[in-house]
């Protein structure tokens, strides 16, 4: 897969992806990752990429200049998303569609925002991470890439540890134990250690399902509430 990233501060992107899942990925060949200067599109000496607000106020605009140039340069993978409050808000289902393209970019906004006309004739669509504020679109590019990239096959290394994360069927995910079995007098459920996989794979879809109704009720509203045979698995008396 390949991704380009548009950013003033492209090593802010280069470090992080540099380690842990994703540097790994790379590694690989897995992923094609590309971080752009959006500088590198302006035509000053001084490389502007930022100007005050046409009517006035606080803050400044990143110019359309630069980043139409920069663009139009690199030619990148469709579809280009831009990072932005406005933006549908970015999910689980949303990085399994876009791990199933050959590749994408995204641009990463500053200051106050950025040009109007960027949007409107640049950009295929955009992505927020959330109802807050950022400084800049890195990180949340950053929190794209890495939920995209880990779906890849081979990325994990494991096939099922993507398969039964959080959010992928609507569900948070169900508690995990490791050793010792035996922590200051706390142990896991003893069907965990049963060997009875047909078991422990209902145990962990019920406290799946539990979490959810706990934790993120709007999880399970969203996917139609809980059927007659979820409602039995949460209340049945695990040994």
């Amino acid at each position: 897969m390949r991704i380009d990233v548009f950013s003033i501060f492209p090593k802010l992107i280069e470090t992080f992806a540099g380690e842990s899942i994703l540097g790994r990925t790379r590694d690989r060949g897995l992923l094609d990752l590309n971080c752009h200067d959006i500088r590198l599109g302006a035509s000053d000496s001084h490389q502007s990429v930022d100007d005050s607000p046409f009517g006035g106020g606080a803050g400044m605009v990143l110019k359309p200049e630069p980043i139409f140039e920069i663009v139009e340069q690199v030619k990148p993978k469709r579809p280009l998303f831009l990072l932005s409050p406005t933006g549908p808000v970015f999910n689980q289902m949303k990085a399994i569609e876009l791990s199933e393209l050959e590749g994408f970019s995204l641009l990463c906004g500053r200051y106050e925002g950025i040009d109007q006309r960027v949007k409107d004739h640049l950009i295929d669509e955009e992505i927020s991470v959330g109802n807050f504020v950022l400084s800049g679109g890195e990180i949340a590019a950053l929190l794209v890439i890495e939920s995209v990239t880990r779906l890849l096959p081979g990325a994990m290394g494991n096939s099922e540890s993507s398969e039964e994360e959080s959010f992928l069927n609507g569900l948070l995910e169900y508690p995990h134990y490791t050793r010792p079995w035996n922590f200051r007098e706390i142990t896991p459920p003893e069907i965990l250690r049963s060997g009875d996989h047909a078991q422990i794979r209902q145990w962990r879809k019920a406290m799946s399902l539990k979490l959810t109704l706990e934790k993120r009720p709007d999880l399970i509203t969203a996917r139609g509430g809980l059927t007659e045979e979820e409602k039995k698995l949460i209340e049945k008396t695990w040994d």
